[in-house]
């Protein structure tokens, strides 16, 4: 008796208590309609796609990247809708260039509601073609650029604003991932950033959300970077980004980070074997690691001093890659504003 009266206090207070936690993330949520949201990143891939998703609710957008023709095209996509999104030319590893997206963003709707960091580089390779400059070059797109923006914006979003942050990390800031070292080692710290401001910055009312996708057909994978053996590194980095199995569709992943963006969560892992992948290292991160080097050794090996120069994904197209079984992710680079007609493949790249 006394046991199953204690089975029933525990599932009532476990009821209890995810039906006060679904209570009050309601009460967090925000309107993004009229609100003023700032996305480093936004020009294409994945940043685009969350821009499609806000203006169609009514937020006043300013997307910010290095690319001025991309931000152009990313624009007059955005305004097909009626209204016309802002643009600002930004290299967020240039604190400069951060601090003044910022400023144009305060001068141009007065405040700011909500900044997301979606700037991102890819480099796909092994270790030993990979240089001290490509995990500087990582580390300040992935951390240093979205700590400036931090700085930068905080200030501002003090005075006036919904107090939401959104920094894209990746699955491969929670668990290591061979070939992808520089991507990994700058995530990790993006999410280590992303989740103590979530800590220190709660009692001001802010919201800030650690994202970590796994792989998501954004249409990216043409602009990653490869060393090594580039065609073998881009042919399973594009397949396993195109397959319905291990990629998500880019709109649903966009989805699901504004509904945590508006509901103000700690946290958003997306895909299924995302989750479960972060499920198994914290049971077992030995399985884990036997599982990483299982999948290191069957990717392609390290080779000679020619591996180190770095070729575009548009340099390293293969039989396989791009083809039928890499549709879904083809069509997402042309959707996507990932397809700059000067980094299509030229005849003889080698």
């Amino acid at each position: 008796m006394n046991r199953t009266r204690a089975l029933a206090w525990t599932v009532g207070a476990i009821s209890g208590g995810l039906a006060l936690s679904r209570f009050l993330r309601a009460r967090r949520a925000i309107d993004f309609n009229g609100k003023s949201v700032l996305i480093f990143g936004g020009s294409r891939g994945l940043g685009l796609v969350i821009a499609r998703e806000l203006v169609a609710e009514g937020a006043r957008v300013t997307i910010a990247a290095r690319n001025h023709d991309e931000l152009e095209r990313a624009q007059s996509d955005l305004s097909s809708g009626g209204t016309t999104p802002s643009i600002v030319r930004c290299d967020v590893r240039e604190r400069a260039d951060v601090d003044a997206a910022v400023q144009y963003v305060i001068a141009e709707h007065g405040f700011l509601d909500v900044l997301i960091n979606d700037a991102g580089i890819i480099e796909v390779g092994p270790f030993e073609h990979m240089s001290v400059a490509d995990f500087e070059d990582a580390l300040a797109t992935h951390f240093w650029g979205p700590l400036f923006s931090i700085l930068a914006a905080l200030p501002y979003m003090r005075e006036r604003g919904a107090k939401r942050i959104v920094n894209i990390s990746s699955i491969g800031g929670k668990i290591a991932v061979p070939h992808l070292l520089p991507y990994s080692a700058s995530k990790f710290a993006l999410t280590g950033l992303s989740e103590g401001l979530c800590a220190e910055l709660a009692h001001e009312g802010f919201a800030v959300t650690t994202v970590c996708p796994g792989l998501m057909r954004t249409g990216s994978t043409y602009n990653a970077r490869f060393k090594g053996q580039h065609r073998q590194e881009f042919t399973w980095f594009h397949i396993a980004d195109s397959l319905p199995g291990t990629s998500i569709n880019a709109r649903r992943a966009a989805r699901q980070i504004v509904e945590a963006c508006r509901h103000g969560d700690p946290e958003l892992v997306i895909t299924m074997a995302a989750r479960a992948a972060v499920v198994m290292n914290a049971v077992s991160p030995t399985a884990t690691a036997r599982l990483m080097s299982g999948i290191n050794w069957i990717l392609p090996s390290a080779t000679g001093p020619e591996g180190d120069e770095t070729r575009s994904g548009w340099q390293s197209v293969s039989a396989l890659a791009p083809s039928r079984v890499t549709t879904l992710a083809d069509r997402a680079t042309v959707e996507n504003n990932e397809l700059p007609l000067a980094a299509r493949p030229q005849a003889g790249d080698a």
